[in-house]
């Protein structure tokens, strides 16, 4: 929906002016205030600041990171302890009986 058709959400009856970029939602110039030179609705202007990172959905991406660091350094790790032991297992039963250090 574009601004030309929206209307107010507060006022059903009277043509939206501005949309706020917070909840998304159409208003009035009455129900919409400019404040730090944004225009927000009055609910939004009540809501406590919120620091500005980069999200996914709900979840802050920067608490994701370290999660996904760790699942593949151990990852990481156990192909690497896999493969020296597939190496280790291809060494012949010869070299190991004693007779090949006297």
């Amino acid at each position: 929906m574009n601004l030309a058709q929206a209307t107010c959400n507060l006022h059903p009856k009277r043509a939206a002016s501005a949309r706020c970029p917070s909840c998304r939602l159409f208003f009035c110039s009455e129900c919409i205030t400019e404040h730090d030179g944004k225009l927000t609705c009055a609910a939004c202007l009540r809501k406590p600041a919120q620091p500005s990172a980069v999200t996914v959905g709900k979840l802050d991406i920067f608490q994701i990171m370290p999660i996904v660091h760790l699942l593949i350094a151990v990852l990481v790790c156990w192909f690497l302890f896999y493969f020296i032991a597939q190496v280790l297992m291809e060494i012949p039963d010869a070299f190991h009986d004693g007779t090949i250090w006297k």
